[in-house]
């Protein structure tokens, strides 16, 4: 292969890679510890908003007032038109009358934040909730509310690259889609 061969097969793979990460998916970081045990703070992971419509259990990235330009963290937990109550006496979640099992949580939604249920989402709206559940603001509290579908910047799609250490085993563990 000629020089300017390799010039053309290195430029085109960087414009490829560029194009990919404008239009298909972005590399994001994880800030503080509203995800665990999902998420960790300062995990890597990739979001994409190509063709996305919001679903329960869906991790996604949002922007809110309340948080300005730092993007957060959360699991959508209802959809426009479902309604949610909380019992913080078992710490168990219900959207539409109906118990959800949350493997994904740390621990039972004990704490209360703003939240007087039982709410139904608006149309155009989620309402999303972090997998720490004692430590996250989220719909809940009146900082973040029902979230504005429009307000989505994307679902995250995998973990890149984990915060821990590099030659542990649960590093390598990470790597990879995010339930």
């Amino acid at each position: 292969m000629e020089f300017y061969d390799w010039i053309q097969c290195i430029v085109s793979a960087v414009i490829f890679g560029i194009l990919v990460f404008v239009f298909v998916g972005r590399v994001m970081g994880v800030d503080g510890m509203s995800m665990l045990p999902t998420l960790h703070h300062n995990d890597k992971f990739v979001m994409s908003n190509l063709f996305y419509s919001p679903e329960y259990g869906d991790i996604v990235v949002i922007k809110t007032d309340a948080f300005g330009d730092t993007p957060i963290v959360k699991r959508v937990i209802a959809t426009e038109g479902q309604t949610v109550d909380i019992d913080f006496d078992t710490g168990v979640v219900y959207v539409d009358g109906i118990p959800l099992d949350e493997p994904y949580t740390n621990a039972p939604t004990f704490a209360r934040e703003d939240f007087r249920g039982p709410v139904m989402v608006p149309k155009g709206h989620i309402f999303v909730m972090g997998d720490n559940r004692n430590a996250s603001a989220d719909s809940r509290s009146n900082l973040v509310g029902f979230v504005d579908t429009r307000r989505i910047l994307g679902r995250v799609l995998f973990i890149l690259l984990p915060a821990e250490n590099w030659n542990g085993k649960e590093f390598w563990a990470r790597i990879g889609p995010v339930h």
